[in-house]
């Protein structure tokens, strides 16, 4: 079935109260901008997840997998794709020994938390991201020196395209600087990681210092965090900050005067209006260091010629 109209007819028919028309992405995100998908479906369990594969499994349809929404940023003009989110059955967290098997829609800091609880440590970098497990494995998600390849063992992954449901090795992966090669019609349904054991019994000192330092240094209000990946051996907002792009305001975007390398979003805002800003300080960055910055964010339904960091 590959008629994106006829198959959102049939998820309903099927799922009827998991499935919402003309849904509103922008406030799934933390920018709380944007506009609406063709619908939403909320995946609630596995059999859901089941019947669902075997109705969209083998489809072409665009599709967009929605975790917190901390790393997106959806066009006011909306998108013609179906989004799909996990439920709260996809949350759970087990530890066993050194190894920690989390739902796709497991939230970090909960996850972080869990992990110190339990004894084990180098997970603690994820109390202050505030995004969920299979966003984080999409995008290779890390700070403080850490990143998830440093700790994934195996992932759950639905491929709608093909139909399957496979368990994949993080080498199979190849995950790099924030980002791997997930599809966009792949959905992470769960993650495993081994962790080591907390030696020293510091983990929860290290947690409350990464949540003292986020606050201290990283704005709150409507942002997605990191706006664009750092340059091998410097950071993205040391250069935006050097080159005067702190502050720079466009419409109801501005790039916060805490940190150059976010950007945040008036209430009632504009995705289009991030999106310009993120072009202003990419060029700015260009222009004045001679270096071309790459977007952490991910951005859906916008118009790629508009983008000067695509090639």
């Amino acid at each position: 079935m590959s008629d994106l109209a006829e198959l959102i007819d049939s998820l309903e028919r099927t799922f009827p109260h998991a499935v919402t028309r003309t849904a509103n992405l922008g406030e799934l995100t933390t920018y709380r901008v944007g506009g609406s998908a063709a619908a939403l479906i909320r995946v609630v369990d596995n059999e859901t997840l089941d019947r669902m594969l075997a109705i969209v499994g083998g489809s072409e349809i665009p599709m967009l997998m929605v975790g917190r929404g901390s790393n997106l940023l959806v066009s006011d003009n909306g998108v013609a794709l179906l989004a799909v989110q996990l439920g709260e059955f996809f949350t759970t967290v087990t530890v066993e020994g050194s190894s920690v098997v989390a739902g796709g829609a497991a939230k970090l800091p909960v996850v972080a938390r869990t992990t110190v609880q339990h004894g084990l440590t180098g997970f603690e970098w994820a109390v202050g991201v505030p995004g969920s497990v299979g966003g984080a494995v999409r995008m290779n998600a890390g700070g403080h020196g850490a990143e998830m390849v440093d700790s994934v063992v195996a992932v759950d992954v639905v491929d709608f395209r093909t139909g399957h449901r496979t368990i994949r090795s993080a080498a199979e992966l190849d995950f790099g600087y924030r980002r791997s090669n997930l599809a966009s019609h792949e959905l992470v349904v769960g993650c495993q990681l081994g962790l080591a054991a907390d030696s020293d019994g510091q983990g929860r000192e290290r947690i409350a210092d990464i949540v003292r330092w986020r606050r201290e240094h990283q704005p709150g209000g409507q942002n997605a965090g990191s706006v664009f990946a750092n340059p091998d051996g410097d950071s993205a907002g040391r250069l935006i900050d050097q080159a005067g792009g702190r502050g720079m305001r466009i419409g109801s975007a501005e790039v916060s005067t805490k940190h150059a390398n976010f950007i945040q979003v008036d209430d009632g805002g504009s995705a289009d209006d991030v999106v310009e800003l993120m072009i202003r300080i990419w060029e700015l960055v260009r222009d004045v260091h001679l270096v071309d910055l790459r977007p952490e964010t991910r951005l859906v339904g916008f118009d790629p010629s508009r983008f000067p960091w695509v090639s």
